[in-house]
Order: C-alpha cells, then sequence, then structure tokens
C-alpha cells in the first residue's frame, strides 16, 4: 500500500499539508475499499489514536478517545426493512443495535475519573 508522511504537530501541520496526506493516506485507499469497507472510520481511529500520543507528549493533560457507535436503535431504524435491519444486526458482534444509553454511558465513562487512564 502507498502513503506519504508530512509529519508535523496538529498546530504545525498547514491545510496544504493536511490535504496531502489526507488524498495520498485515505483517499486512496477509500477509493479502492469504498464499496467494501468504511475506511473514514478507520482513519478517525487513526486519528484519534495519533492525537492521543502527541498530545500526551507534549505534556497536556487532554484525553482523546472515539467511541464507534455502530448502528443505533433509534427511532428512524423502524423505517428501515426488516430484512436490511436484520443484515446490520447480523453484521455486528453481537447481534444487535446499541441502545442510545449505551452510547450515553460509554460518553460518560470516558469524561469520568474513573477512565483517567483511558486515552486513545
Amino acid at each position: 500500500m502507498s502513503g506519504i508522511t508530512q509529519d508535523a504537530l496538529v498546530n504545525k501541520m498547514t491545510d496544504q499539508q493536511w490535504d496531502k496526506v489526507i488524498a495520498v493516506n485515505l483517499t486512496g485507499i477509500f477509493n479502492v475499499t469504498r464499496h467494501v469497507s468504511a475506511a473514514t472510520k478507520a482513519g478517525v481511529i487513526g486519528l484519534t489514536y495519533t492525537w492521543a500520543k502527541e498530545f500526551s507528549r507534549k505534556g497536556a493533560a487532554v484525553r482523546t478517545n472515539a467511541i464507534a457507535t455502530g448502528d443505533i436503535n433509534k427511532e428512524m431504524m423502524q423505517t428501515v426493512p426488516e430484512i436490511i435491519l436484520n443484515s446490520m444486526k447480523d453484521n455486528t458482534p453481537l447481534k444487535r443495535l446499541s441502545e442510545p444509553i449505551e452510547i450515553s454511558n460509554a460518553a460518560l465513562f470516558l469524561a469520568s475519573d474513573e477512565a483517567s487512564f483511558v486515552n486513545g
């Protein structure tokens, strides 16, 4: 797989550097995998991990985490045909949709002192 590195800290990276890295490292992969995978979510996870390392290395008291919710059991899901909904559920490790309270609880945990060591 091809890629480029334009190493710079977030506050020193130019828009042009960012655009070039995204174009080569993410857009190229996206164009190859768009029909089989969601590369943007992987990009968010990669950015989260990178920023967690970068900010902590500089001594910032910042924790950087992401919550990959998947499909959530909300009102709009009631309009999804059952065959598609069942397929969505089958593609999750727990074979079900997440509940909104489960996402809220994850966010509350990550924001709490109990998650003081969870970063990236």
